[in-house]
């Protein structure tokens, strides 16, 4: 399999899932700063210009959460899908809420030129957007206290994909103060830091491990 990645970006969730499943994997870094989404070579593998896609063979997966339920799906001895109907029910939840709604605040602070034109404009939306991300970033911590994981006692894909928005979090578009604000959330981000193969990803994208 090969993987593209940007450093930090929502692919970081299947680089953790590939590192889990211990399969052999390629990493293709594409740089968003200089625009390489955009180029002719990355939307032949991704007409999206977006990140992550993984290709395996002749076939070519985008977004986040599909990706991630694939690698489970095809390396079902590491137990990162869980296929009892609640809980598979419960993880593809997780998956689809980070990805539809958390996701979306961030980009509403990220990129609010996205959304408005008037400058005015463009300020109000990277605003409000930043408070519905606290929000949500509250939500989030609400619904992982019980733990010890997103689903409860089994660890899963939708674990790697938190972390992803709990970084987020803490980075200087959002700049929330992850262990006050959110201690829940925090302690899961910890927890996942632990794992051998999460070290791996972030070593490998030069991110910081939760602490």
């Amino acid at each position: 399999m090969k993987l593209y990645y940007a450093p930090g970006a929502c692919s970081l969730a299947p680089h953790i899932a590939l590192e889990e499943v211990g399969a052999p994997f390629e990493l293709s870094r594409v740089d968003l700063a200089t625009n390489q989404q955009n180029s002719a070579e990355y939307l032949r593998v991704n007409p999206k210009a977006r990140v992550p896609a993984l290709v395996d063979g002749d076939f070519v997966l985008t977004e986040a959460p599909a990706i991630l339920r694939y690698i489970a799906a095809r390396h079902p001895a590491a137990g990162l899908w869980p296929w009892d109907p609640r809980q598979e029910a419960r993880c593809a939840e997780w998956l689809n809420w980070l990805s539809s709604t958390i996701h979306v605040a961030f980009v509403h602070v990220r990129r609010p030129a996205r959304y408005a034109s008037e400058p005015r404009a463009v300020e109000e939306v990277a605003t409000t957007g930043k408070m519905t991300a606290h929000h949500l970033w509250r939500m989030v911590d609400e619904r992982i206290a019980a733990g010890p994981w997103a689903i409860g006692e089994r660890y899963s894909v939708a674990d790697q994909l938190l972390v992803v928005y709990w970084n987020w979090g803490r980075g200087p578009v959002l700049g929330f103060d992850m262990e006050r604000e959110f201690p829940h959330w925090t302690a899961h981000a910890r927890r996942i830091a632990a794992r051998p193969a999460v070290r791996r990803a972030f070593a490998v994208e030069g991110l910081t491990l939760p602490s």
